[in-house]
């Protein structure tokens, strides 16, 4: 690391007297010395640490936020930036941030839809821990298992089972810039999941910090945490090192294809009729869709990816939605990874090294929500939702499928619940390019989101942990919610799981040491 990015242990002990901390709440009582004490008799090795007076502070912290909409000079900013090299200084930064007060906030990819990660709107001073450095992938492809660091991507984990073999696979998200760590603990969406599950589903071990700096596996934590951590969103929990995961079988040549309507070439319909049909499709085939609005045109695309060649493809097709309209020259054969590199919009026939760019294609500031969909809504609300689309500039309206395996497994078996009947899962997404089109952009959400209940899943009215929506409820500003104020939200994301995640958080941590504004809390009684 140079100086110019990071500064040593020795270095904080000579300057941190001239520490700028007067932006930050509760400052006159931060003990720094004490916390760098600690750090170098616990780690006995340096640590990159970033403070709010250095050079690279800014410019580290704002690299970090996939959601510009917390970049803001009035949004909350850690009070250090440390960025680990190994397990021990990670076991470091536990112990000493709980010895001498300090909020923890880890960080694995940073896309972090309601910011969690690096702000805060507690009272005590934060540490954001970024695990960045924490990337490394080792696949073993005779035992169809990989071990992967929680900060490596979804683009390089992708990448790295490529190299090894066309014929493996791991069902996980649709994003390879978004971090391992994350988006596994939350669950972990993909086009493989009507296959295979979600990414949690096939999780086989775990390395994690525990609240006293212990590092654990599947072994020494326990049935009752590793069950936890799986979908219950780790970070109540502890710090989540790596993944031990279960690879997939897939075909060498697996079809993908994209067909887009117009209003005028019956989209509502189209997206009327896919209800019906997407989680009936065999498990093979993921069908999804989405509406958007780009250069003041809206339009719905039907993207496919099919575990197999485009004859079977067309076949199924032109018998369960042949409404569609689907020919033989819309569909593309092409390696699996290369359909990692299609979904996410990018050049899939040239170098797969676009794969390891940590970097979005795009950073606009944003708010997201979610739905999940029992039964089939009615084409007047759909219409409805696309007259709604041409209200804000950069509207976005996935549709995804369950069905197929997700169906089948119980929603007991990780703490993520959502399965039998649930027909798609809805992410609601608007985007913006000027600073001062926050307050409408968020507003217009909240309204789609209301105009929607009727129309979604209820009691409760499901959500999704990976995409955090504050708005579901709020705790105080401390942090220390009762279970009573956390199960408004708790029971949309876990359902019935929710009071045994309260159970594993009381039993793990029962100071509430890890904690943020929509953490597990702690019940004595549950």
């Amino acid at each position: 690391m140079s100086t110019t990015s990071s500064i040593t242990l020795f270095q904080i002990l000579v300057c941190m007297f001239f520490v700028t901390t007067s932006a930050y709440s509760n400052s006159s009582n931060i003990h720094y010395e004490a916390f760098f004490n600690c750090l170098s008799k616990t780690s006995h090795s340096h640590i990159p640490i970033y403070l709010p007076n250095t050079s690279s502070y800014n410019s580290t912290l704002i690299s970090s936020m996939v959601n510009p909409r917390f970049s803001t000079p009035k949004a909350s900013k850690p009070h250090l930036i440390i960025k680990p090299l190994n397990e021990s200084q990670v076991q470091a930064v536990v112990i000493c941030s709980r010895k001498h007060k300090f909020q923890v906030r880890t960080l694995s990819g940073g896309h972090d839809y309601e910011g969690l990660s690096y702000t805060s709107n507690q009272k005590l001073p934060f540490v954001m821990l970024d695990l960045i450095n924490f990337h490394s992938i080792k696949i073993d492809i005779k035992h169809e298992t990989a071990w992967v660091q929680a900060a490596a991507t979804l683009g390089q984990l992708y990448y790295n089972i490529a190299k090894k073999s066309p014929v493996h696979a791991f069902p996980a998200g649709l994003g390879p810039p978004v971090g391992v760590g994350g988006h596994i603990s939350g669950g972990g969406y993909g086009a493989l999941m009507r296959k295979y599950g979600l990414a949690a589903d096939n999780v086989i071990d775990a390395r994690i910090v525990d609240v006293n700096g212990k590092i654990l596996n599947r072994k020494s934590m326990g049935k009752d945490l590793f069950w936890a951590i799986r979908g219950g969103g780790a970070a109540s929990f502890g710090v989540v090192l790596s993944w031990k995961i279960k690879l997939v079988r897939i075909p060498p040549t697996v079809t993908v294809f994209t067909v887009t309507k117009s209003f005028e070439q019956g989209a509502i319909p189209l997206l009327h009729k896919w209800q019906y049909i997407a989680h009936k499709l065999p498990k093979e085939l993921a069908l999804l869709t989405w509406l958007r609005k780009l250069n003041s045109t809206r339009e719905v695309s039907f993207i496919a990816l099919f575990l197999g060649k485009s004859n079977q493809l067309l076949q199924i097709m032109n018998e369960s939605f042949p409404e569609l309209g689907i020919k033989r020259e819309d569909c593309i054969e092409m390696k699996w990874v290369q359909a990692t590199l299609y979904f996410f919009q990018l050049p899939y026939n040239g170098s797969l090294s676009s794969l390891l760019d940590r970097n979005p294609t795009r950073r606009y500031p944003f708010k997201s929500v979610s739905d999940y969909v029992t039964k089939p809504i009615p084409e007047s609300a759909l219409q409805e939702m696309w007259r709604r689309a041409s209200e804000v500039d950069l509207p976005y309206i996935a549709f995804i499928p369950h069905g197929g395996r997700m169906s089948e497994i119980s929603e007991s078996e990780i703490p993520y619940p959502h399965r039998e009947g649930k027909s798609f899962f809805i992410s609601y997404e608007v985007d913006w390019i000027k600073e001062g089109d926050s307050t409408k952009n968020i507003e217009w959400m909240r309204s789609l989101y209301k105009y929607m209940a009727p129309y979604v899943s209820k009691n409760p009215r499901g959500a999704y942990i990976n995409y955090r929506d504050l708005d579901l409820g709020q705790n105080r500003i401390d942090g220390s919610a009762s279970y009573e104020e956390a199960k408004v939200w708790g029971v949309k994301y876990f359902n019935g799981n929710f009071d045994r995640l309260v159970k594993v958080k009381s039993k793990v941590d029962p100071s509430n040491f890890f904690n943020n504004e929509q953490t597990i809390p702690v019940h004595a009684h549950i």
